[in-house]
């Protein structure tokens, strides 16, 4: 093998800036409308069957599509791309967790420590520092966060968190490296493939027969598509335009999109409090986005 992952020179399209938070609003409806379809799962299917459905099947669409094959891999890109993989599987396996024993309102509140956190840490600028404390601030108030959670519960949230932080920190690495949508495709199959075993073992001791149900899968792809290969496939895109802090600072776009997704296709209106939480959310990413020093490198 080489000593490289060989691609295309590298002519990327980057994506113009006014797009990236519309890209990020696409991503995020598809996810919830991945979660929609998780729904009819978690009646029968345990919720790390369930994470292992959608990384395999995002795993084998994106195989489809990229057909990483075609580039030469030495053993530390593989390395990397299992990484990236495995980490983003168990951020979705400790979420699915979490919800299973919390309101999801909670979960992710205690899930955003992860990129607030990243964010906190890649900050250059002053005003990093308020739009942080703005985003945090906002995602409490739409999460609208209890006292009273399940310990075991908070913690698979706070494993979801340190995920959530390793997945931007590592799919940063991969996007910048030119391979990122080869990279997830891999590191999906791989971390399937690997963590099968354990992720099955207690489906399989407590009802094997949903394997036998071609719902369950199909369902499980459709899940592994919306929830997985677009919105992740959409990440990549943007984590070649923008630095880590401004990456993790824009997913707080995601509880926002949901609160405006629950009104229109749920008509779950928001309260006064989750409206301010989206003002907020807004007002940090505008703080976040307004022009600084040029000659600055992304974050």
């Amino acid at each position: 093998m080489s000593a490289t992952v060989e691609t295309a020179p590298p002519r990327r399209r980057r994506l113009p800036g006014w797009s990236v938070p519309l890209v990020f609003v696409v991503g995020a409806v598809s996810m919830y409308a991945g979660a929609a379809l998780g729904v009819f799962l978690f009646d029968t299917v345990e919720p790390a069957t369930v994470a292992w459905l959608r990384a395999a099947g995002a795993g084998l669409v994106l195989l489809a599509w990229r057909r990483p094959w075609r580039n030469r891999w030495t053993r530390r890109t593989v390395a990397v791309a299992a990484g990236f993989g495995v980490v983003t599987v168990a951020m979705n396996i400790a979420f699915y967790e979490a919800i299973a024993r919390i309101p999801l309102g909670t979960a992710v509140a205690i899930e955003f420590l992860g990129p607030i956190a990243v964010a906190t840490l890649g900050s250059r600028r002053a005003r990093d520092g308020v739009a942080v404390l703005l985003v945090a601030l906002g995602v409490v108030l739409l999460a609208g966060v209890t006292v009273r959670a399940d310990a075991a519960g908070a913690v698979f949230a706070l494993g979801a968190a340190a995920m959530w932080a390793g997945y931007i920190l590592l799919g940063k690495r991969v996007a910048d490296a030119g391979a990122g949508m080869d990279s997830l495709a891999v590191g999906m199959t791989i971390a399937a493939a690997v963590l099968a075993p354990i992720l099955l073992t207690r489906q399989t001791l407590i009802d094997a027969s949903v394997f036998t149900d071609p719902r369950v899968w199909l369902l499980g792809a459709g899940v592994g598509i919306l929830s997985s290969a677009v919105p992740y496939g959409l990440d990549q895109l943007v984590l070649e335009r923008v630095g880590r802090a401004r990456f993790a600072l824009l997913l707080a776009l995601l509880p926002a999109t949901a609160t405006v997704v629950g009104a229109i296709a749920l008509g779950q209106w928001p309260t006064v409090t989750e409206v301010l939480g989206i003002a907020l959310v807004m007002l940090a990413l505008t703080v976040n986005a307004w022009p600084a020093d040029r000659t600055s490198a992304p974050g």
